[in-house]
């Protein structure tokens, strides 16, 4: 299994959009790595929804359960996609002020390559982020 996080703009597709719905397609990706990440996701995969813009900050959990895809509404088969599901909101959203401040956090790509919207997580960092949001 491998950890994520999935930045969206809450007004856009928020966590508690996310919730309401059940599933989605995690679509709208634009940029090569990150697609590159996509198109190395598989079920069971957890993630992060991450809200951008001025709330910045990891809100909830959701879990892959498909194959990445070609989006269906697009006609370039390198657009990929997955379906993810609601597992859980986190208890406090961990904020990237929060992140910032953490040592632990040194080399984490969400500060490194701030404008990626598919970020690997490694298990040391999504421990602590579980750790900061009181679900651990």
């Amino acid at each position: 299994m491998a950890y994520w996080l999935l930045k969206s703009e809450p007004n856009v597709y928020s966590y508690a959009d996310l919730e309401r719905d059940g599933t989605t397609v995690w679509d709208g990706v634009n940029n090569n790595l990150a697609l590159k990440h996509i198109r190395t996701m598989l079920p069971k995969d957890l993630a992060l929804i991450y809200h951008t813009g001025e709330e910045r900050r990891a809100m909830g959990i959701a879990e892959v359960i498909s194959q990445p895809y070609a989006d269906p509404k697009l006609s370039d088969p390198k657009r990929a996609v997955v379906d993810v599901t609601v597992v859980k909101a986190l208890p406090r959203p961990v904020t990237l002020a929060q992140i910032k401040q953490d040592p632990a956090f040194e080399g984490f790509d969400l500060l490194r390559i701030s404008r990626l919207s598919v970020v690997p997580v490694s298990e040391a960092h999504w421990q602590r982020i579980l750790t900061l949001a009181g679900a651990n």
